[in-house]
């Protein structure tokens, strides 16, 4: 059996994190390196500081711990990426090119490349958005998420290089804080609910776009990485989806656990972005090629992310 040895970056964020721990079950601890630009104390396993836009120590990395397979998750996000544009392209597509680059020349398999929801522009369907959809996005971050899908295309094409992609919706999870993503009043709303604090959404009430819960998320990543190659008929990325809601919706589910949460409304830059977006994803061609199948609906993921944020808020207090 051949052994696999993998390289996370990006590791500290909302998904790496828990898409870390996923890879240390399915391929064991020493055979998991996490990197990141800051150290991380809390992290057990084997951790590296790594600078991606550094083609030099990504490649001695990649050659130390033999490294047969990446999943590159270093990135600026949507929200935070409009304010900084120029910064936003150079390091998510830098990165990108130098995971690209390395892996071509030094024989890595396997690379995953998480692409987003952001890469859809408003002249599409925006229910049930297909797959072929045109891609016109309103953000920095989805013009770089585009790019990075016709690489990920051009290096397989060129270089037989095995990258593969999934289109992101919202990623909703109780183990990190929002990091700068449109959808993340997604995860700061349960916070404020579980502290019993008022929330100010960002977004109007109506506002629905698609969303998946973080361990759907992974499961997806992993199911699509364990595919065989025959299999793997979207080269760009494939859509994929959770569930769709918005924020009055997401609110009252929440309510149901907390009959009084008082939520208000105020619109800022980020309704243009989110009304550029789908309100639903169609991801057949994901079920039909890898089988997936969402497992969680909103008041499923609205119990989870209750009950661990109670009982992190309550050891904090404790």
């Amino acid at each position: 059996m051949t052994t696999e040895n993998i390289l996370i970056t990006g590791a500290s964020g909302q998904l790496g994190a828990v898409l870390t721990k996923a890879l240390q079950e399915k391929f064991g601890v020493d055979h998991v390196v996490a990197s990141d630009l800051r150290s991380n104390k809390d992290y057990e396993g084997i951790f590296e500081i790594l600078d991606v836009k550094d083609i030099e120590a990504l490649k001695a990395m990649v050659a130390k711990y033999k490294i047969t397979q990446i999943y590159h998750l270093a990135a600026i996000l949507s929200a935070k990426g409009e304010e900084f544009p120029l910064m936003t392209w150079d390091i998510n597509m830098s990165t990108f090119f130098n995971v690209l680059e390395v892996s071509r020349l030094s024989n890595v398999k396997k690379v995953f490349f998480p692409s987003s929801i952001a890469v859809f522009g408003n002249n599409i369907e925006r229910v049930n958005t297909p797959q072929d959809s045109n891609l016109s996005p309103s953000t920095v971050y989805g013009i770089s998420k585009v790019a990075g899908e016709n690489w990920a295309n051009y290096y397989y094409k060129k270089y037989n290089l095995d990258v593969r992609s999934l289109r992101y919706p919202g990623v909703i999870g109780y183990q990190s804080l929002p990091g700068g993503g449109t959808t993340d009043y997604a995860v700061d709303i349960y916070h404020k609910a579980v502290k019993q604090e008022p929330f100010e959404c960002f977004l109007k009430a109506s506002t629905t776009l698609p969303m998946i819960y973080i361990e759907d998320a992974v499961r997806a990543t992993l199911e699509l990485m364990d595919a065989p190659a025959e299999n793997i008929s979207v080269r760009t990325s494939y859509n994929l989806s959770g569930m769709s809601f918005s924020p009055e919706e997401v609110a009252a589910s929440i309510k149901k656990i907390y009959p009084k949460f008082e939520v208000s409304y105020s619109p800022d830059f980020r309704q243009d972005i989110a009304d550029s977006w789908p309100m639903s994803i169609d991801d057949a061609q994901a079920k039909e090629d890898w089988g997936w199948k969402p497992q969680y609906d909103l008041d499923a993921m609205s119990k989870v992310m209750i009950d661990n944020l109670k009982a992190y808020y309550n050891s904090v207090i404790a």
